[in-house]
């Protein structure tokens, strides 16, 4: 851990007193900023852009700004409204009902959005799905939620398995062009603007399902994590403390809506506090980055360690000739944010990044850095007001500080997961006497800070004490010579355990014998003369989740000569 502070990047944020607050803190005080029926049911879209839409001076505010190939579509509030509404009357007249799913399988482009808030104002579950996603996931996610539509595009319809889609009704395809693969194909071109421009939205109780999101499973396949209208109470907290949104913020997050960030960071979070969302439609590229941030004058930021990482690679000069004066909070999430990463971060733009954990699962941002906190580089930060989290063993028992263990949130949080899409078992095993229990491997300092180490299946047993491979690959980094590196235990050799590292050299530097011996003296001279780091594979990509997570069970698999899938599919 390192023990450097960076002092408070804005003592005047919306979270301005973070020890007052979190011990006076009430959900109930940020209820009474959303609407509810007479019957205290709620609609999340009623909040998100129908109260807007109805302001006469926020009407014409734009709520979402899409680019992709240098085009710009802006959207009002107003047009939110109208556009949804469109989306929403066509849904009905095809049938669909409360409960009913649709699956979202698109490349960004904004009927994303705009039917995600046509099926929450009827109550339809709806479900983004990354159009990289691989075939044979893709197959078993449909044949779990057995959606009632899918919404895509004629380039896309092919992924689509014949046998998974026997059950789906109405396949609706942007554009005018039918494929014929399905008989139930719907062309939409001209189809949407004939629809009304009103709809009456559908109140229901908090914990009615919004979305479904499938997340990948270290031990079985996808898994579908329920969240509901009721979630909002986290969203509008968390924009306002963590992400510090103000009406007048333009936030980009640049993450697909696929992924929970992209959903609700990228969507109802800035629009439940009446802000602008931008989202960059574009594959990455470093130009294209800095150009979004100064031609949307986006003034918050959320983006990924994997992002800044792939800025950095693109060179220093290139970030000096754009102007980012309008960026005045920018967040992270995802992998953890390291030290390099952050210094170079906080060189290059005007604030140093603030690193964030939660999980599809949490729903909402549970541990952060606060603009107004200090910040200590390497920690994910603080628990969120209205969270307790402690660090427990494998009982569950609370450990003390500087000790690792597993992260668990006392549950009762507005945005935490609402089941397991048809897999009770598997959400049950998320809970242990009334701690939600996250999987990840965390050290909690004096000041309250948390580290991550790594999964819980990702540790390495030395002697009597588990080690997250974490610490080790921080070590391993500070070589000259690499530039990442990912560690698994390898299982016992002679009664000892071994542990081996895959390693990505830097430019300038040739993979050899020679240098693997150098890199594990290195270790152990840096760290423990005990640990048992065996063996170096140099490898020219680690493989990661989208978010840039490290998939150490896709190299664990491997090692074992099991089949991994493609991992390339896993990104963007």
């Amino acid at each position: 851990m390192i023990k450097t502070r960076i002092p408070p990047q804005n003592p005047q944020a919306n979270l301005r007193e973070y020890y007052k607050t979190y011990r006076t803190f009430a959900w109930s005080d940020f209820e009474m900023e959303l609407t509810r029926s007479d019957s205290g049911k709620v609609n999340i879209v009623n909040d998100a852009v129908d109260r807007w839409a109805a302001h006469p001076e926020k009407q014409k505010q734009p709520a979402l700004v899409f680019e992709r190939g240098g085009k710009v579509r802006t959207f009002t509030y107003l047009d939110l409204k109208e556009q949804s509404c469109r989306w929403a009357n066509l849904l009905v007249e095809k049938g669909f009902e409360t409960g009913d799913r649709l699956f979202i399988f698109l490349s960004p482009c904004p009927e994303i959005y705009l039917s995600m808030l046509a099926c929450a104002r009827l109550g339809v579950i709806f479900s983004v799905i990354f159009p990289t996603q691989g075939f044979d996931e893709l197959e078993w996610m449909l044949s779990n939620a057995e959606p009632r539509g899918v919404l895509t595009d004629p380039d896309l319809v092919e992924r689509l398995s014949q046998d998974a889609m026997k059950g789906v009704d109405h396949i609706f395809l942007t554009g005018d062009v039918i494929t014929g693969q399905f008989a139930q194909e719907i062309p939409l071109a001209g189809v949407i603007e004939r629809m009304p421009t009103g709809f009456t939205n559908r109140a229901f109780p908090g914990e009615t399902p919004l979305f479904l999101l499938y997340t990948s499973g270290s031990t079985g396949p996808p898994k579908g994590v329920v969240h509901a209208h009721g979630d909002m109470l986290g969203y509008v907290m968390t924009a306002r403390y963590v992400l510090d949104l103000n009406s007048d913020s333009v936030l980009w997050t640049d993450g697909d809506p696929a992924w929970v960030t992209g959903t609700v960071y990228g969507a109802f979070a800035p629009w439940l506090i009446g802000a602008t969302s931008v989202v960059q439609g574009a594959p990455f590229s470093a130009s294209t980055w800095y150009r979004t941030l100064e031609r949307h004058q986006v003034s918050v930021w959320y983006t990924t360690p994997a992002t800044l990482r792939r800025l950095m690679e693109a060179g220093d000069d290139l970030p000096r000739r754009y102007d980012f004066s309008r960026l005045r909070h920018v967040a992270t999430v995802g992998d953890t944010l390291i030290p390099d990463l952050f210094f170079w971060a906080r060189e290059h733009f005007p604030r140093a990044p603030h690193d964030t954990w939660w999980m599809t699962e949490t729903g909402m941002i549970c541990i952060a850095n606060f603009p107004s906190e200090p910040i200590k580089p390497g920690s994910m930060g603080k628990p969120v007001p209205g969270i307790e989290a402690a660090v427990v063993d494998r009982d569950g028992n609370s450990l003390p500080i500087l000790t690792l263990g597993e992260l668990a949130l006392k549950t009762g949080w507005p945005s935490m997961l609402r089941g397991i899409w048809r897999d009770e078992e598997r959400y049950a095993d998320y809970f242990l006497d009334g701690w939600f229990l996250t999987g990840d491997m965390v050290i909690k300092d004096e000041d309250g800070y948390y580290y991550h180490q790594g999964r819980n299946d990702d540790l390495i047993k030395i002697e009597q004490k588990f080690l997250g491979p974490y610490e080790i690959e921080q070590v391993i980094r500070l070589h000259p010579s690499v530039t990442e590196a990912a560690v698994i235990g390898k299982g016992a050799s002679k009664g000892k355990p071994t542990v081996k590292a895959f390693v990505k050299v830097n430019p300038g530097f040739v993979p050899s014998a020679r240098l693997s011996h150098e890199i594990r003296a290195f270790v152990k001279a840096n760290l423990h003369t005990d640990i048992p780091l065996t063996e170096i594979e140099f490898i020219e990509e680690l493989p990661k989740t989208r978010s840039g997570k490290m998939l150490r069970r896709v190299l664990r698999a491997r090692e074992l000569g099991l089949p991994t899938g493609d991992p390339s599919k896993l990104r963007e």
